[in-house]
């Protein structure tokens, strides 16, 4: 996605600039350290939802009756056209399920998709839901994990092919990648969808920060490569994390054919409500129906705080390294040179009251490492940056 496609907004807003207290507001991540603690590290963006959307669930509010809700009529035919209008992606409406979050699609098309004692493949460090998957759904875990070539993290597809046993029958696609920040290249994608077609494999792709992608890179779905790609992938996506309103619960499976949709469907059964409520809906629509100018400016705004913690840490942050993030809003920062005892995560919590997420959480390929949200306004970066930069030089 290209950010003109969105918006020709400033790169830096004064509304993204905005200081938004969330103390004392019931949020999991200003809520789980102390006052004295600038909390970055759950992917939740310190930004006003675009007012639009804020309208919406205002004006429903104000009906004041909360039955039980249905999908808006028009939804579909907006989702539709979005994915058109920004991947060229053409997907059929009733191709679509809507569900109450992106882990619940993960862990739904392992089970629709898999046998209690088949394996799920991954590629870590991973977004921590994906391992925990196998041991949700009594599926085996297989893992392929990302290697680091010449400047950014890469597929080792040799390692891929071989990493697929006899019982693995779904592979769990992170793309753009969390924590490492790629938005894989075409030709990426196509050798992963070729070695998953030849092994007789599902495909279910997370494409959650699909929105979130910077100059330089393009974000396409894998089910958009071919028609037989299509048939076995199921496409994960929500406007929860594009214009921060991951409160409520509103996500999208999008399944290659009707007999995909059906196991996804038949796996619901007796377990959950698998639709959104009414005012998860209501904020999901507005979002995906008039949220394009925010989004865009969002994506300016993220983008020039990316591009100000490469060149902090490059410069300011001694034995820390990272790779610039080609998508999301998360760095991933390698901190084994910098002379830590321990964690990582666990020094610049108690050193320097900044909270970031632990990178053994990602898999063991992530000891050493910590995740930065940089989803927030450029001050509380900076302050968090300063104090991490503190902290190390105090520990020399």
């Amino acid at each position: 996605m290209k950010l003109d496609d969105l918006s020709e907004g400033a790169s830096r807003s004064c509304e993204f600039d905005q200081m938004v207290e969330r103390r004392g507001t019931d949020s999991t991540k200003w809520g789980r350290y102390g006052p004295d603690v600038l909390p970055l590290w759950v992917a939740d963006m310190d930004f006003r939802s675009a007012e639009p959307v804020i309208s919406a669930i205002r004006q429903r509010v104000d009906h004041g009756v909360f039955g039980y809700g249905m999908e808006p009529p028009d939804l579909r035919g907006a989702v539709q056209e979005r994915l058109r209008h920004l991947y060229g992606w053409d997907v059929a409406p009733d191709s679509m399920m809507f569900l109450p979050g992106v882990v619940v699609g993960l862990n739904l098309t392992a089970r629709a998709c898999a046998e209690a004692g088949d394996d799920l493949l991954i590629q870590t460090p991973v977004y921590p839901p994906f391992r925990h998957v196998g041991e949700n759904t009594g599926r085996g875990t297989v893992r392929a994990p990302l290697v680091w070539g010449r400047d950014r993290y890469e597929i080792d597809f040799e390692a891929f092919d071989r990493a697929i046993t006899p019982r693995t029958r779904v592979f769990l696609l992170c793309n753009p990648h969390n924590p490492v920040g790629r938005v894989f290249s075409r030709l990426e994608l196509e050798r992963m969808a070729e070695i998953c077609l030849r092994h007789d494999l599902i495909i279910c792709s997370d494409e959650i920060h699909q929105d979130f992608v910077y100059d330089g890179s393009l974000h396409i779905p894998i089910a958009s490569l071919s028609p037989d790609v299509a048939a076995r992938t199921v496409t994960l996506i929500s406007p929860s994390k594009s214009y921060n309103i991951a409160g409520f619960h509103f996500a999208i499976a999008v399944a290659g054919n009707a007999g995909l949709k059906a196991r996804l469907e038949a796996a619901c059964n007796g377990l959950l409500s698998h639709q959104p409520g009414l005012l998860d809906y209501v904020a999901g629509f507005a979002a995906y129906q008039q949220g394009g100018e925010w989004l865009g400016q969002a994506v300016r705004y993220l983008q020039a705080n990316r591009d100000y913690l490469v060149d902090f840490v490059d410069e300011k942050l001694p034995g820390v390294t990272m790779v610039e993030p080609e998508g999301t809003y998360l760095g991933w920062l390698d901190c084994r040179e910098a002379g830590i005892d321990g964690s990582p995560m666990e020094f610049f919590l108690r050193e320097a009251k900044v909270g970031l997420s632990n990178g053994l959480d990602f898999g063991a390929e992530g000891e050493g490492f910590v995740r930065l949200n940089f989803g927030c306004p450029r001050s509380i970066l900076e302050e968090a940056l300063s104090r991490m930069r503190a902290a190390l030089i105090r520990s020399v």
